[in-house]
């Protein structure tokens, strides 16, 4: 049943009392009720911050701040709250709080005053507002008992999917079936208004419910949205429903998707396989032959792997809204699964050759610098440039063999190539093979400690070691990661070249210095 501030007011528990402020707002829809009991206004708005609420409150915690108290008024007004209930203020409007009645009233928003006379606790406010909203939800109800008769049709339908697809038109609300990667595995979509993929995403931003509701509202574009976790079996899901006309409430929801549930138990439905998730776990796992018959069941024909990645520390809405601008501006598909913290993924672009290709190449690695910039923690590691699903397996297998030993190579990189990989990958086969090869590399460093005293050689292994894999032989860089003046790097190089006998920039001398000094950060991860 839908609830609106006007409706509230009706009930005794709030006579008396004072509309102190948002008289024109009345009509706002009422869907759920909190209590606020936060000491700012980040806490406030993680809590209580849910369009369409009824927000309790005594603003305990911040009853002397009375600018943190209209800072909360104008945030909870703007996440669309629908009011704010104001208790133990029994004169009304007072100059204590004028200035959050003023804050409330600028926005819009309808603020409660429960006056003397007015002995009402949170709990009596709760249970009448939760009774007035339970009103229309009993098996009486339209939603629910139409839902009932469709979905345990059993001789009308021939399956679940089909039953709640003619329950979902009957009663103008959507339903999709999530996996635990964010991928549809059943849609029962019936208008545009807010498409399946608009919800997904949205859900996708939001991440997992913190608040310990069962189903949280989601705003899709100024639709209500809920969603909550479903069992089935032993995997978990995302049931995700949309309330096209707003006629429900959370509560009806609830119910709605419980007796969803019920269903899919009676039905004996089994979701399909999440098939994009496979095909990425098949690429990790090296399996070609089930990639390639899982790349016609996830629909990407047409489309050809540009690159496969894997990141840490991936997840938030900026992670979503980056891959989202680059989907849409370089018309690619990116599929991705997130296991804890970690995140493995595959960039797929339209199968066009010719000089498109190194277009594509070049935007994907700007995606990868944007995505560094999700957190500070955020590591990437990419192998960009593919064309087959064969070449994506070889990427992963290159990611899964370096990736623990690449980030102590290069310290300073956050986003690591394949260019520093494969180095890394032959540093790790040398390292084990041992033997003369592993000799050779060790021994053009060896005059160091042959010409001068260890703290000497050390000194300068140091500035060599950075200046070639940390700044890119840049003397500024180099000088700047070790924290000394560019003309000490400058005679420091000098002397470097003296002791080699060698130019250390020279084409022919680089290649092999660049594996030795990896070699010996390699050697002291492994031995530590």
């Amino acid at each position: 049943m839908k609830m609106t501030v006007k409706d509230c007011l009706e009930l005794d528990v709030f006579k008396p009392c004072v509309i102190a402020s948002g008289n024109r707002n009345l009509k706002n829809s009422i869907r759920s009720i909190s209590v606020l009991d936060a000491a700012d206004s980040k806490t406030a708005v993680k809590n209580n911050g849910v369009k369409d609420q009824l927000v309790l409150t005594s603003f305990y915690g911040m009853d002397k701040d009375v600018k943190t108290q209209v800072k909360v008024v104008k945030a909870l007004a703007e996440k669309g709250v629908g009011g704010i209930v104001l208790f133990h203020s029994p004169e009304g409007v007072t100059p204590e709080n004028a200035p959050v009645v003023e804050a409330a009233e600028a926005c819009g928003l309808p603020l409660i005053i429960l006056t003397s006379g007015n002995k009402s606790e949170y709990s009596d406010v709760i249970e009448r507002v939760m009774d007035k909203l339970l009103a229309g939800s009993d098996l009486g109800n339209d939603l629910i008992n139409n839902t009932i008769s469709n979905l345990m049709d059993f001789d009308r339908h021939g399956s679940f999917p089909e039953a709640l697809r003619v329950a979902a038109l009957k009663n103008d609300f959507q339903v999709v079936l999530i996996s635990k990667n964010f991928n549809p595995i059943l849609i029962a979509e019936n208008r545009h208004k807010v498409s399946v993929a608009d919800a997904v995403r949205k859900l996708q931003k939001k991440g997992r419910a913190d608040d310990g509701r069962r189903y949280s509202i989601l705003d899709v574009d100024d639709i209500a949205a809920f969603w909550g976790t479903v069992n089935i079996g032993e995997e978990e899901y995302f049931l995700l429903i949309v309330d096209n006309e707003e006629r429900y409430s959370a509560v009806e929801i609830t119910k709605l998707a419980e007796i969803i549930q019920l269903a899919m138990g009676m039905w004996k439905y089994t979701p399909v396989r999440d098939a994009k998730a496979e095909l990425i776990k098949a690429l990790m796992r090296g399996n070609r032959s089930l990639a390639y018959s899982l790349k016609s069941e996830v629909d990407l024909e047409g489309f050809v792997p540009l690159s496969a990645f894997y990141g840490k520390a991936l997840e938030g809405s900026k992670f979503t809204e980056t891959i989202e601008s680059y989907e849409k501006s370089n018309c690619c598909e990116i599929i991705s699964i997130t296991e804890g913290d970690e995140t493995y993924g595959i960039v797929l672009k339209k199968d066009e050759r010719g000089a498109e290709d190194n277009y594509s190449k070049t935007k994907c690695l700007s995606l990868y610098q944007d995505l560094k910039e999700v957190s500070d923690d955020v590591r990437l590691f990419h192998v960009t440039g593919l064309g087959t699903l064969e070449d994506a397996a070889d990427g992963f297998t290159l990611i899964n063999e370096t990736s623990t030993f690449v980030e102590s190579v290069f310290p300073h990189k956050r986003v690591f190539s394949k260019y520093e990989m494969v180095l890394v990958s032959n540093c790790i086969s040398i390292q084990l093979q041992g033997g003369h090869i592993k000799r050779n590399y060790v021994s053009l460093l060896e005059p160091f400690m042959k010409e001068m005293g260890e703290n000497k050689a050390r000194q300068l292994l140091e500035t060599l070691e950075t200046f070639v894999l940390d700044a890119g032989m840049n003397s500024s860089k180099t000088s700047k990661f070790m924290d000394i003046h560019t003309n000490t790097v400058q005679y420091r190089l000098k002397r470097i070249n003296e002791v080699l006998g060698a130019e250390i920039t020279g084409n022919r001398v680089i290649p092999g210095l660049t594996i030795a000094l990896a070699l010996q950060r390699l050697e002291r991860v492994v031995n530590e």
